[in-house]
């Protein structure tokens, strides 16, 4: 009967594998029996083939050997050793040894629980940094085209119900070449004393043309000061068309003097101006001096506005007054060209502003400032498509409509007067753009 212990808890038993070598077989140490008379001979160093086979019986048979032997006399103290007892022997195991893999034995430790794993942090590469950055400029952009749309929607002024039997009509902006008529008016606030001003009838302060889409990219500015036939009021300065009969007439009287198609009409709302340039973050000017009063300056509660020559950053308020400036104290002889060219230079200089990289990050409020700013017979869409063409057709610089001489007016008043030849030779030359 095996006296080996149990398996005991947080040990591990290493089997040895199935295929291990066999340990050569070693001599075992067999007691003297205490009944055996001194002089009898040690089976353990007994020597010879009797004694040897002797030994070898005995360890074979154990068991029988113990069945047959009549039970030893006990003592009757507990301390005394029994009589003809089988010595009791102990078996120690020894402690497991490590065996490496390959070498017949398996290595058999203990279930642990599995340890949580980090997480695995991916690594920033510039072709992950690219596509983040690809898709950041293209939601942004689909956001703005969002808030344009929706500010379209809801802030955008239409015109007058007349104008559209004015206009010509045309293909889309994007394939097809249109031109667009730009009106800004010079409408002041009521009880302004700014020489000129118009508080209800008002004339166009700015009158330019645009041909865009489909790749044609031109511009040309009439002077507000031409002398025109308007029909049942005789030789008139062009900008008295929209005072007379609004928009609808301003349309069809350039039509008739240049002798070309107006497809559509962009009427600046000067009142939402502001808002549209401070969204922007402001505007950088370049131009020469400016000294203008508007509603009779600051001193009477309307605005000032002081400019030496050079580059300016101006914001909404300030942008505003310079484009409705008729007045230049710094050079009082200025005539009207000289105003168009500074309010040419501050559009131009607008667009610039929009197209660079810091007004791309205010892209959405700009779209929604924008809308309120433009009165048209264009819709949301449309604008878009015009904004697209503009684009794509890069910056062009705007041509003049120069006048030949001065002109009387019956009143008295004097005005521009602009050659035949001249104002051919520029239509053509708008028309190929």
């Amino acid at each position: 009967m095996s006296t080996e212990p149990p398996d005991q808890p947080g040990r591990t038993r290493v089997p040895p594998a199935p295929d291990a070598p066999a340990q050569p077989a070693r001599g075992r140490l067999v007691p003297k029996r205490p009944d055996a008379p001194p002089d009898a001979p040690d089976p353990a160093r007994a020597s010879g083939p009797a004694t040897a086979a002797a030994a070898a019986a005995r360890l074979a048979a154990p068991d029988a050997r113990r069945s047959a032997a009549p039970a030893p006399a006990r003592d009757a103290s507990p301390d005394a050793p029994a009589r003809d007892a089988p010595p009791a022997y102990k078996r120690y195991r020894a402690a497991p040894r490590l065996r490496l893999p390959g070498r017949g034995d398996e290595l058999v430790l203990p279930d642990l629980p599995d340890a949580p794993s980090a997480p695995r942090r991916r690594r920033i590469t510039p072709r992950r940094v690219l596509a983040g950055l690809v898709l950041f400029i293209v939601g942004w952009v689909a956001l703005s085209i969002i808030v344009f749309l929706t500010s379209s929607h809801f802030e955008r002024i239409a015109p007058p119900p007349d104008v559209s039997s004015a206009l010509d009509s045309a293909g889309p902006l994007l394939v097809s070449a249109n031109n667009i008529l730009v009106l800004g008016s010079d409408q002041r606030p009521k009880g302004s004393k700014e020489g000129g001003a118009f508080s209800q009838a008002s004339r166009s302060d700015t009158m330019m043309l645009i041909r865009t889409g489909g790749g044609h990219a031109a511009r040309l500015s009439i002077p507000r000061d031409t002398v025109v036939d308007i029909p049942g009021y005789g030789l008139q300065k062009i900008n008295a068309a929209y005072a007379i009969g609004g928009p609808a007439l301003a349309i069809r009287v350039v039509k008739a003097y240049l002798g070309i198609p107006i497809n559509h009409v962009v009427i600046v709302n000067f009142g939402s101006f502001p808002a549209l340039v401070n969204s922007m973050g402001g505007v950088t000017y370049t131009g020469g001096c400016i000294n203008s009063n508007i509603s009779g300056g600051v001193k009477n509660g309307g605005q000032t506005l002081v400019l030496p020559a050079g580059t300016h950053h101006l914001n909404g308020e300030q942008a505003l007054v310079l484009a409705r400036t008729r007045e230049n104290a710094c050079n009082p002889g200025e005539d009207d060209l000289g105003r168009e060219r500074a309010q040419q230079a501050l559009f131009q200089d607008m667009q610039h502003t929009l197209e660079s990289p810091s007004t791309f990050l205010r892209l959405p409020w700009v779209a929604w400032h924008a809308p309120p700013t433009i009165i048209s017979d264009m819709s949301g869409p449309t604008l878009l498509q015009l904004f697209g063409a503009l684009a794509i057709g890069g910056s062009t610089p705007t041509r003049q409509l120069l006048p030949s001489g001065n002109e009387f007016l019956p009143d008295g008043e004097e005005g521009l007067s602009v050659s035949t030849a001249s104002k051919d030779a520029a239509v053509r030359q708008f028309m190929r753009g």
